[in-house]
């Protein structure tokens, strides 16, 4: 099956996660770090103490029950982590008859969705899939990624990030902007931010950005370089 790549938005939404085992603690802590609205986790089994900081949060509520098909109403997004196949599917074929976003873990033929493996650099997120046809060479090439994607990468898009809005504010035509965006990104600005060379940095922002823009360079690069 070939996947649609598609990165979601979760703010204001309600997820559900079903089991809270090691599995499942770590796919909370993933719908926290993405800004879920709020997270409702249900486990047969009390909360650990290592789920215990996690369900201080104003959003996330735990039940120690058992899984029920209203359960499903009104969610945005549902994750099971359970090793329960009869609940897992009766959790999948309730999703689908609502249209309900669906990942039951390591079982892609349940699911409406798959979770990728990602490298994660600031707000860079890099996703890897094999369509589910080897999950081992997934985590082979995320570590590859790892490898190299350093911290750097996490920089220049902040960067990037500070100088578009004063870009955008001074008005000038969507090509121009366009073409400064470009040349920066393939400027040796990266180089300059992964050797903290403060000079070189300085001296590509004032060739590459409009001359109206050279008085924010301090504050754009505070803390980068």
């Amino acid at each position: 099956m070939r996947y649609y790549p598609i990165f979601v938005n979760l703010e204001n939404k309600h997820c559900l996660v079903v089991g809270a085992g090691e599995v499942g603690k770590r796919k909370i802590q993933s719908l926290i770090d993405a800004g879920a609205g709020r997270i409702t986790i249900i486990d047969t089994c009390p909360a650990s103490e290592e789920l215990t900081p996690l369900l201080e949060l104003d959003n996330v509520t735990f039940s120690c029950r058992e899984f029920d098909d209203d359960d499903v109403d009104g969610k945005f997004l549902v994750i099971a982590c359970t090793s329960n196949e009869a609940v897992n599917w009766r959790i999948s074929n309730l999703c689908a008859d609502r249209g309900t976003l669906c990942n039951i873990v390591d079982q892609p033929e349940k699911c409406s969705f798959i979770v990728p493996a990602t490298v994660k650099r600031g707000d860079l997120t890099v996703a890897i899939s094999t369509a589910g046809r080897s999950p081992a060479m997934a985590k082979r090439i995320r570590r590859e990624l790892q490898e190299n994607f350093g911290e750097e990468y996490a920089d220049l898009l902040t960067l990037m990030g500070r100088i578009r809005p004063l870009m955008l504010g001074l008005g000038m035509e969507t090509g121009d902007n366009t073409a400064i965006f470009r040349t920066l990104v393939n400027s040796s600005l990266l180089e300059a931010i992964r050797s903290h060379n403060l000079d070189d940095a300085v001296e590509i922002l004032n060739k590459s950005l409009p001359e109206p823009l050279h008085v924010n360079i301090p504050e754009l690069l505070d803390g980068l370089v």
